[in-house]
């Protein structure tokens, strides 16, 4: 009669199918379709497009044991290990999380960055992109003419290399205060 390993579980088989390492998903990946197996015929399988040492997988379906997303059962000397999730619930489970983690819960919003539609509202970059633009205007004169020689365009009232002359002024009011109340700095907010 086969005996099922108590081993301890932190964390739920439900907890995320993300916090998995590489390897581990690797693993489970070549368990799902076995149904259930011993380290060595996931090994012997795995090993056909990641070899690793028997100790090493070992090693990663104790810890998913351990973390409660397989269960293991002694027969004879070796452990048997079963998935506890399938990989449809697995895949559902991950790309429930990719939706509301990195799309605020909209499919539609996946869909269309599956689909390469850009979002409406574009974030500026953190960095200068101009020499990248004058080297593309250059290119695009023929290459007749060096970068340099392409007028930079005006620096954004809000960049460092803004003058003094071109920054917004520093005495704003605030919305609904009064005119002769004190105005409120608000440039670095």
């Amino acid at each position: 009669m086969p005996v099922i390993d108590s081993v301890p579980k932190t964390h739920s088989p439900r907890r995320s199918v993300l916090d998995l390492a590489p390897l581990e998903l690797d693993c489970m990946n070549t368990l799902w379709p076995m149904g259930e197996g011993t380290v060595r015929e996931i090994r012997d399988r795995l090993a056909e497009r990641r070899p690793r040492a028997y100790t090493t997988i070992m090693t990663i379906m104790d810890r998913l044991a351990r973390k409660g997303v397989v269960e293991r059962r002694k027969v004879g000397r070796a452990y048997t290990y079963r998935a506890n999730v399938s990989a449809d619930e697995a895949r559902a489970q991950a790309l429930g999380q990719v939706v509301d983690n990195f799309f605020g819960g909209s499919k539609e919003a996946l869909i269309a960055q599956l689909n390469g539609v850009l979002p409406a509202a574009r974030i500026e970059p953190a960095y200068p992109t101009v020499p990248r633009a004058r080297a593309a205007a250059a290119a695009s004169l023929g290459g007749n003419v060096s970068p340099d020689a392409i007028a930079a365009p005006a620096p954004s009232p809000h960049s460092a290399t803004a003058t003094s002359a071109q920054r917004p002024s520093a005495r704003r009011l605030r919305a609904g205060s009064a005119p002769d109340s004190e105005p409120i700095d608000d440039t670095l907010l």
